[in-house]
């Protein structure tokens, strides 16, 4: 697993001092509340000073992911008492306390932590994935802690706090693997292995069985690559029968050059993880089990590597789709949305959904206009949308509802083929005109669109976010699929 870090409850409090010769912790955290009347419990420890002093030395108000360090010994040893904030406790509060103390710790034995009121699995969630390390070849020398003991936590939250981390952690490492390893089948291999461990049903249509049922769009977008397209299919099925049929659809472009439009060598550095969503969605799927979800859930990855060569797609070509849709190529750099045409289209005729919603880091458009914290949110009906976004606000991912606005349709209108893949008349609003030829493929269906493009990657470390791949999109749709549990 690419989260190294195991944390374990215990339900009482005991003096920390032992605790953490028990566990072999260099490290022992007290929760510090922000506001007037800011303090730290009291577990048993001499401290050199008085706590609240020595708050007020470092003028520490509590806020999350403020750390004040106090030298003390443990056992035989030296070690550090840190009093953590965690600001007004709320779940985002807490992800971001748990996550500072889990890089406070890294180069340590472990840690022993006082659980914070409030939302426990939150904190959990925010210190594994504070946690969180991918490498290539020898790892960093400075590693994180081993081992975390949150005393006076329920066991349930733990569990339920690993779950969404360790779900998240796996859509990250499938989008930061480099794209020498990484083609279309090695992802489908990869949910073969996820559907073994987790009990899903899983099928692979390969390129042969995709030209047999029609996934032009698939084959078209993979035609460049020597690596030829996968159409990756999961399926979950609660034991106890489900209350409705859910579709997630991810864009699974492994590596994306744009084609005979070809990028800029900078904004090719980051396309490894253009398959970003696709690893979100089947990360989500392999976590359904463990939260008990009570939908039946079908997974859809088109995977495809988006190269330049003698059979690559070409401007002004037309595909035609999954159920007969034809689209007119006029950019191919906007490939994603022809693989998700085929998706959507072969998930409203063939799998007869309640629901479907897609994840696709999408368009650059979005990132424009949101910036790099917020997914942009379609959606065909206002309850879903509502939905869509308190899941992604619980979960620390949050979306805005953006607007399907149908007098920019024809933009997008072709003279030879039913819509063209990028708007033609100067309108502008690039994540809009995609979610408007999305939305041709998905019928009269409920429907939702997250377009990632800017949360999906990050530049740095900020809170339980990690620099490179960092999973957006799994965690809201587990609160999503688990709201109505």
């Amino acid at each position: 697993m690419p989260i190294h870090t195991r944390v374990r409850s215990e339900a009482s409090v005991r003096p920390a001092g032992r605790v953490a010769l028990e566990a072999g912790a260099e490290l022992v955290a007290v929760p510090v509340r922000s506001g007037p009347r800011a303090h730290a419990a009291d577990l048993g420890l001499t401290l050199p000073l008085d706590p609240a002093e020595l708050l007020a030395f470092q003028d520490a108000k509590g806020e999350p992911g403020e750390i004040v360090s106090c030298p003390v010994r443990l056992g035989d040893g030296p070690g550090e008492v840190l009093l953590y904030g965690v600001g007004d406790q709320t779940p985002g509060a807490l992800r971001k306390a748990g996550a500072a103390l889990a890089r406070r710790a890294k180069g340590r034995n472990g840690l022993v932590a006082l659980a914070p009121e409030g939302d426990v699995a939150a904190f959990v969630e925010g210190a594994l994935l504070g946690s969180y390390e991918f490498w290539i070849g020898e790892p960093p020398r400075k590693r994180a802690a081993t081992t975390i003991v949150v005393l006076g936590a329920e066991a349930a939250a733990v569990e339920r706090g690993t779950v969404l981390a360790e779900a998240a952690a796996l859509a990250r490492d499938l989008a930061n693997t480099p794209s020498a390893e990484k083609g279309p089948s090695w992802l489908a291999e990869r949910a073969v292995e996820l559907a073994e461990r987790r009990g899903l049903a899983v099928r692979v249509r390969d390129e042969q069985a995709l030209r047999e049922e029609g996934f032009g769009g698939l084959l078209a977008v993979g035609a460049g690559s020597v690596r030829p397209p996968r159409l990756i299919e999961l399926t979950y099925r609660p034991e106890g029968g489900a209350d409705r049929h859910v579709v997630l659809v991810g864009k699974g472009i492994t590596f994306d050059s744009g084609g005979l439009s070809l990028k800029p060598n900078d904004n090719m550095k980051t396309m490894k993880t253009d398959m970003a969503a696709g690893g979100a969605v089947m990360a989500a799927m392999g976590a359904l089990g463990a939260l008990g979800v009570n939908a039946q859930v079908t997974a859809l990855v088109p995977a495809a590597e988006n190269m330049f060569s003698g059979s690559a797609m070409r401007p002004s070509d037309v595909i035609t789709h999954y159920g007969g849709k034809t689209s007119e190529v006029l950019n191919t750099d906007a490939e994603g949305r022809l693989v998700l045409a085929d998706a959507l289209a072969y998930a409203d005729r063939a799998l007869n959904p309640d629901v479907v919603v897609d994840v696709a880091t999408l368009t650059g458009a979005a990132k424009v206009a949101l910036g790099l914290r917020h997914g942009a949110l379609f959606a065909t009906d206002g309850e879903l949308s509502a939905e869509l976004a308190a899941a992604g606000e619980a979960a620390g991912e949050p979306v805005w509802p953006m607007p399907l606005v149908d007098d920019y349709r024809e933009a997008i209108a072709s003279e030879v083929a039913d819509v063209a893949n990028i708007e033609r008349r100067g309108f502008g609003g690039g994540a809009i005109m995609a979610a408007l030829f999305l939305r041709e493929f998905v019928g009269e269906r409920r429907w939702a669109h997250l377009d990632v493009a800017g949360p999906a990657r990050a530049t740095s470390d900020d809170a339980e976010i990690s620099k490179g791949a960092t999973g957006f999109g799994t965690r809201l749709l587990l609160n999503w699929l688990t709201a109505r549990n």
